[in-house]
Parts: C-alpha cells; structure tokens; sequence
C-alpha cells in the first residue's frame, strides 16, 4: 500500500518541472479519491471504458497521458464530462494525467523510448514547442529503406505503419514526435535538419504537400501506438517505487 500524496509527489517531481511549459492539458491530479492506494491502472486515454476496467480490477489511481481536464473545458460537469467524472469519485478513485511532460521526457518519454527502438545514434532534442523541447532526432548506424524502418516500427510498436513520400528511399537521419507530432512546422524544420526520415503517430492532410515538396518519408505509426511506451514506463516506475499493484489497460483506437 502506498500513500497517494507519495505517489501524485513521486510524478509531480518527474513531470511538473517546466513552469515555462504551455499545455493545453492541465497535468497532474485531476481527480482526487481515496488517501490510500493499494492498486494502479495505467492507460492512455482517460475514458468509459478505461474507467470501468479500473472499476473491475479495484484500482484506487488512474494515470493516463490524455486526461479529462483541458484547458477550462470542466467549466460545467453536465452531460458526457458528468457522466465520466461521476464513477470515479463514486468509487474513490484518483486520476493523474501527464501530457507533453512525458512526451517530452528525456528518459521515459515516448519519443525517447521509440529512439532506443530504433538503436539511434547521437541522439537530440528535435525543436521547440509550448515552452519546451518537443521530439528526438538521431542516426541510424547504417542507412536502410523507410520501408524496412517501417517494418521494425510495426512490430516494436504492435501496429501497422503506412508511408507517406518515397517508400524506398535511403534514410538514416530520423526525427521522432509521438502522436499528433507530423505537423507543417515540424516538416519544415526537419528539412532545416536534414532529416531523411520523420516519425509521428498521426498524417496530417495539411503537411502533405510539404512532405512532397520537402522529399522528406514520413512514417505514420499510429497516435495510440505511438503514445504507449511512455505510459508503460511509469508503470514500471511506480511499481519499482512503492511496490504495488500495477496494470496497463490496453483501449487501441486504431489511429
């Protein structure tokens, strides 16, 4: 058993320690329950079907990356957010949400995590964003196809990628944002970078031309994909902190 102002401290300190950082996510607790915690569940999304699964196995906390608290939007507790927030004060349940703080992370962050995948080299933060570093970029030892690079991503990451540019082309040089990350600007400075090869969870019907024009491979590996290995990682962390119950529930959205 673990106290939970221990355990919301213990991710305080990994993640609540840019007050420079602008996030549409308000990170850290966003829900409240019971003092004592004995059982954690793990997820991505903060949602019903998340919930009910904490519900089921007894869990007493709940951190997920994409939270229910954005911005100002819990402004009034009618409707869909009512319906959400109601079981888990009903059963005494915490919820703590970690947005960019763990995209951004340098050791558990997605992105990061998804480098170590790929074996990169001389790895570094990518490019500003809200206040911080957002993304990696790194050297594959040897250059290979962003087809093969594709590969290795679907089965590192249990999904199924798709390419958008040159599949065949040579990469080595390969820039990481997770989720939503495959966006104009971002294109534009890894073609400032000389990057070959650009990773993201999610196309963006927008950067498409610039891709082309940029001759830049971009490899969509999936939002949901592409955001697990951070949340597993704090799992391993509190586990390995306070010693109790630890599950990750999995709710792929296929995106």
């Amino acid at each position: 058993m673990a106290k939970l102002k221990d355990i919301v401290g213990f991710l305080d300190g990994l993640f609540l320690t840019n007050p420079n950082l602008k996030d549409d996510s308000n990170n850290g607790l966003q829900i409240q329950g019971s003092i004592e915690v004995k059982k954690t569940v793990f997820g991505v999304d903060a949602c019903n079907a998340l919930f009910e699964k904490a519900i089921e196995k007894k869990a007493d906390f709940i951190f997920v990356h994409h939270g229910l608290s954005w911005n100002d939007n819990l402004r009034r507790l009618i409707g869909p957010n009512a319906r959400r927030i109601a079981p888990l004060f009903k059963n005494d349940i915490s919820l703590y949400a970690a947005h960019l703080p763990l995209d951004m992370h340098p050791d558990i962050g997605h992105n990061v995590l998804i480098a170590r995948m790929l074996k990169l080299q001389n790895c570094r933060n990518f490019a500003k964003f809200a206040g911080g570093e957002l993304g990696i970029a790194g050297d594959l030892e040897e250059e290979t196809s962003t087809a093969k690079l594709s590969s290795i991503l679907d089965k590192e990451l249990d999904t199924k990628c798709y390419v958008i540019g040159n599949a065949s082309k040579p990469v080595r040089k390969i820039a990481i944002i997770s989720g939503g990350g495959c966006r104009p600007e971002g294109i534009t400075e890894a073609a400032r970078q000389g990057i070959d090869c650009f990773i993201s969870g999610e196309g963006n019907h927008t950067s498409y031309h610039f891709i082309r024009e940029e001759n830049i491979s971009v490899i969509v590996a999936g939002h949901y994909a592409t955001e697990k290995p951070g949340v597993l990682a704090v799992m391993d962390k509190i586990k390995e902190k306070f010693g109790i119950g630890c599950e990750f529930v999995d709710i792929p959205t296929g995106l």
